[in-house]
């Protein structure tokens, strides 16, 4: 018979033995669900390209918003956001956080403004910029990196050349591609003699070498190049010299305020009507109106104009305009055009933007269908695109046709 004792020590035995079976069954349980997690997390029960795509896409322009360029940023992250906003406003499906730096157009500060966005902001695109000594800043840091880089603007050769890389794309040109169609267009026309000039800067070194293999390929001679420093305006004595050689024609290479008054002081010597004037589109993409009257039958060769008239162009150019409440120019086709290039690659690898060798496939395999015209990537990842001869007439550029069908930049140096 049992008594009061040995009924406690029995009680006591059964409370040890359900304990100890819970805590048991409690540390199989915590390790088996620790066994899924781990599962989990090596990507077997949810798919790498799940994970990757849970958080947004982080896209940072590096433009000018303040300074001379000012415009020419705004009108380039302006093309960007309208392309991405046609396709539903994400890239392969996933939301994008937009992040901003000024690069004040300031090549001193350029590497220091681009590591803002990959290191502080930890952005997966960089797209930057309009000043090539600025680019050169992204571009080193893109190499460094491996940031994926998009060149919206600047025209420096070296970014698609000697220092070419798999996460750089430019989407515009290079300094000598719009000038490289001049040539031919030239001769054609009758002018096989001519005089060169451009500051002495790196881009006007650039685009002599565009022009000088064009043009005396096609059979010109070039008679003397001439050069000023950069900035300096002051064009007369040039001018006068111009005016004793007695060419067929001038090329040249400027933009912005100084391209404005080459043309007012080349019609003010008098040469207006007498010795035939071309350039690089930029001598008159944004000038025209401070030019005036001195910009009438001038002849440019670039990979745009605003009276293309294609299907495409006048869409672009009426949703850019009701969206913004403004004209596209170059610029913002420049940055549409990066948008699409940035969708077709984020499409491709659905949203996952670190399986770069299928992201960069994608985009070297890219054909665009841009207001331009339809431009594929090169090799060395620059557009292999046509280049139109204008001339201003009524105070616009008009095409007059082709210059140079699908021209491709050299890509010299480049080991892709």
């Amino acid at each position: 018979m049992l008594n009061l004792s040995d009924i406690r020590i029995e009680h006591l035995k059964n409370h040890l033995e359900t304990v100890m079976s819970t805590s048991i069954q409690r540390r199989q349980i915590l390790a088996q669900g620790a066994a899924l997690m781990g599962t989990a997390a090596s990507g077997l029960l949810v798919p790498q390209h799940v994970l990757a795509q849970s958080g947004k896409i982080r896209v940072g322009f590096m433009l000018p918003y303040t300074g001379t360029y000012a415009q020419l940023g705004v009108a380039i992250e302006n093309g960007v956001r309208l392309a991405i906003n046609e396709q539903g406003g994400k890239l392969g499906g996933r939301e994008i956080e937009w992040f901003k730096v000024d690069d004040e157009s300031e090549p001193s500060k350029g590497i220091e403004n681009a590591n803002k966005l990959v290191q502080r902001d930890k952005v997966d695109v960089i797209i930057g910029t309009v000043h090539s000594g600025v680019q050169m800043g992204i571009h080193k840091v893109a190499r460094d990196s491996g940031v994926l880089s998009l060149i919206p603007n600047a025209g420096v050769h070296i970014a698609t050349r000697a220092q070419c890389a798999p996460n750089v794309f430019r989407t515009s040109f290079t300094n000598s591609q719009p000038t490289m169609a001049l040539g031919e267009a030239m001769v054609k026309r009758g002018h096989k003699k001519a005089v060169w000039i451009t500051h002495k800067y790196a881009a006007g070194d650039e685009a002599f070498e565009g022009f000088r293999d064009s043009y005396t390929k096609a059979g010109g001679t070039i008679v003397k190049e001439l050069g000023l420093p950069f900035p300096n305006v002051e064009f007369q004595a040039l001018l006068t010299e111009i005016a004793a050689l007695k060419p067929d024609a001038v090329a040249c290479f400027f933009a912005g305020g100084a391209a404005a008054k080459f043309m007012k002081d080349f019609a003010a010597a008098g040469l207006k009507g007498k010795i035939a004037l071309y350039g690089s589109g930029f001598l008159t993409e944004g000038v025209i109106e401070a030019a005036g009257p001195a910009a009438e039958g001038v002849l440019t060769t670039l990979h745009y104009a605003d009276g293309l008239d294609t299907k495409r162009n006048k869409e672009f150019r009426l949703n850019y305009a009701k969206t913004f409440k403004m004209q596209p120019d170059v610029y913002a086709v420049q940055g549409y055009d990066t948008g699409l290039l940035l969708i077709q690659g984020a499409n491709a690898v659905k949203g996952d933007l670190s399986n770069k060798a299928a992201l960069y496939k994608a985009m070297e395999g890219a054909t665009i269908d841009s207001p331009r015209g339809k431009w594929t990537m090169s090799k060395a990842h620059n557009p292999v695109q046509d280049m139109y001869l204008r001339e201003v007439v009524k105070g616009e550029n008009k095409v007059l046709g082709i210059a140079a069908k699908a021209l491709a930049d050299s890509g010299a140096g480049c080991r892709l």
